[in-house]
């Protein structure tokens, strides 16, 4: 009897043991080639999230700001969109609507730290955010401690494989090889399909701002090993909440008629054309621009989006 007691207490005080070791959040992996995993290069057909729809395309001449954020624990060694690997080690990017992988340039507007990720994944659902950046990639922008930053998203190329060869793809080759004879218009999101006239067309560029130099690799080359750039950025910037862009000065009024509240039409120039923007700001924070999306979107806006401008 005295033997069993010895044994029984025995075993429970390893399980207790045991017990205290687990850590409560699992460990951060170390970084593997490129993304990790045997992924494959896509664009993706239309999806829906939330009521929203994400229209995946080539987009070789995407320029946008916006406020980014990262993602960590729970992603940890998840498939991504293409077939890949999470790793929070690794320098990726998920992106709502960008092929998979590309390689893109993410720089901090706050900082002026500029580094190339690998897109390889969908996301970010928040539609106050444009890209989610992985935990090692927050922390070389600057940014893991606070959560999110301003900063100004550009392609740059198509990714490789971890050898240098091309992914196999999921797209018809004269899709995935498809680029436009000409840059798309910079007009800035689809404003609402009940407005007359209405432009579709991809995000503004900030055109204010110096264009992040081009990186020293070929066009196809792998993902850098992530050596950190500084690029010159404004003072400071400020972040307003944009719902269309038109050519037509009484489209831009319709649709700030019809949406009402505090919106505000301004101009730009691109391309030789005037634009009208229907926009509210300049907002200071980013809780101050995500409550201004929400009431937005709640007027019926499902387009309208943060951007980063001077």
């Amino acid at each position: 009897m005295t033997l069993r007691r010895i044994t029984t207490a025995a075993v429970l005080a390893a399980l207790t043991a045991g017990c205290t070791v687990v850590p409560t959040t699992p460990t951060r992996p170390p970084p593997s080639p490129m993304g990790g995993g045997q992924g494959i290069y896509k664009v993706g057909n239309p999806y829906q999230i939330d009521g929203t729809w994400y229209y995946p395309k080539e987009q070789p001449d995407y320029d946008e700001t916006g406020v980014a954020s990262w993602y960590g624990p729970t992603f940890y060694g998840r498939r991504t969109a293409n077939g890949e690997t999470y790793n929070a080690g690794d320098l990726t990017a998920a992106h709502r609507t960008l092929p998979m992988p590309v390689n893109v340039r993410v720089t901090n507007l706050d900082n002026g730290r500029s580094i190339v990720l690998r897109v390889n994944d969908r996301g970010p659902y928040a539609k106050g955010r444009i890209i989610d950046v992985s935990e090692s990639a927050a922390e070389l922008l600057g940014f893991k401690n606070i959560g999110t930053a301003r900063v100004r998203v550009t392609y740059v190329a198509r990714a490789t494989a971890p050898n240098g060869q091309p992914l196999p793809s999921d797209t018809p080759p004269e899709i995935a090889s498809a680029v436009p004879a000409v840059p798309a218009p910079d007009v800035v999101a689809k404003p609402l399909a009940t407005v007359p006239g209405a432009a579709v067309a991809p995000p503004t560029r900030l055109a204010s701002l110096p264009k992040p130099a081009p990186d020293p690799m070929p066009a196809d080359a792998q993902l850098p090993s992530g050596v950190v750039t500084q690029v010159a950025v404004p003072a400071s910037t400020h972040l307003y909440v944009q719902v269309g862009a038109f050519g037509s000065y009484a489209n831009a009024m319709r649709l700030r008629e019809q949406l009402g509240g505090d919106l505000q039409i301004s101009t730009t120039k691109k391309g030789g054309q005037t634009l009208y923007r229907v926009r509210t700001g300049p907002l200071n924070s980013t809780d101050d621009a995500d409550a201004a999306l929400a009431r937005l979107s709640e007027l019926g806006s499902n387009d309208a989006h943060i951007v980063v401008d001077q």
